[in-house]
């Protein structure tokens, strides 16, 4: 496996040793705790990383709290410690801040361990809890971009369109086809890598709820379902008839207009169109023929499908679009 650092883990490192620094220098006890609490806090997008921290934040207040009543109220000993956890550990799951369970109990360790509650101590402990979450929420305050690889993601996934449609157009002219399929898996692994990168996109705006990308790749995603029902219906096809040629002369055009632009309608204008020349075409003679229409026939259908899911996405629209759009796939070719 290759050895990489990543940019989470140089913020990680990073914001671990200032923490600590940060504390040391204050004077605090138990100053480790903030490098610890700097760790559990920094993730992988900025909606994750404040989530984490308000959990871990909560639950570290309620840590407190239940220390004081347990410890000061009744003892100090082991067997409290157990007790307090059989109440505190339900409470925070039905506060919704399980994540902060183990953070949390580093901070009732603490207070068992000082074995008396004072206004310094509870001073020190808020101050682990602000500059350990304080630290790793300022880390992850930048996010490096996403774009880049959203977009050559884009590229790569309408590639393999191109090459699939262009082995139908192939087959439905000569009835023959040596392909082996590899852009079908290929499709099918680079769709779920770009949601997931298109999700974590959205995960890291704090006021942004859905992504165009996410978007653009659920629609790929319903495209390409599509894609996999029409391709043994074309390999079902027997025979090589005018109708057939036809059908291969559109895909082909089409197959060179895909990009994340809305050309749709255009496109379901002269599918329409080569609907109505079929419909005047004379009728089929032989049973053979009839089923190899019959196939056709529906391989349009689905494409129609296939050209409403593109037609209803929106988005992509702005000049910053198109010229990121280009650049990638000049790098891609």
């Amino acid at each position: 496996m290759k050895f990489s650092i990543g940019f989470r883990t140089l913020k990680t490192a990073l914001g671990t040793a200032v923490s600590i620094m940060i504390a040391q220098f204050i004077g605090l006890d138990n100053f480790v705790s903030a490098g610890i609490l700097t760790i559990l806090c920094i993730q992988v997008t900025k909606k994750k990383s404040l989530r984490a921290s308000w959990d871990r934040f909560v639950a570290c207040l309620l840590g407190m709290v239940f220390s004081i009543a347990f410890f000061e109220g009744i003892a100090y000993h082991p067997i409290m410690i157990g007790v307090l956890l059989l109440f505190f550990i339900p409470t925070v799951v039905m506060v919704k801040a399980s994540d902060g369970v183990v953070t949390s109990s580093v901070i009732i360790l603490h207070i068992y361990s000082a074995a008396h509650v004072t206004r310094d101590l509870i001073m020190n402990e808020l101050g682990i809890i602000f500059i350990g979450i304080g630290v790793a929420l300022v880390m992850n305050l930048y996010m490096p971009s996403l774009e880049n690889k959203l977009y050559t993601y884009q590229v790569e996934i309408e590639d393999n369109f191109q090459k699939i449609f262009l082995e139908i157009v192939a087959y439905l002219r000569t009835n023959q086809c040596d392909w082996d399929g590899k852009e079908i898996t290929n499709t099918l692994k680079l769709i779920d890598e770009a949601k997931t990168l298109a999700f974590r996109d959205v995960e890291n705006h704090f006021l942004r709820y859905e992504n165009v990308y996410y978007n653009y790749f659920k629609m790929r995603e319903k495209q390409f379902e599509i894609i996999e029902r029409v391709l043994p219906i074309v390999t079902s096809v027997p025979l090589t008839l005018e109708q057939g040629k036809m059908i291969a002369d559109y895909i082909e055009e089409l197959s060179h207009n895909i990009h994340p632009g809305n050309t749709a309608l255009i496109y379901l204008e002269k599918l329409y169109r080569l609907k109505v020349e079929f419909e005047n075409m004379e009728l089929p003679k032989t049973r053979q023929e009839f089923e190899t229409r019959a196939a056709l026939l529906h391989f349009i259908k689905e494409m129609e499908q296939y050209l409403i899911i593109k037609r209803s996405f929106r988005g992509f629209q702005n000049d910053r679009w198109k010229n990121r759009y280009k650049k990638a796939k000049v790098a891609r070719n």
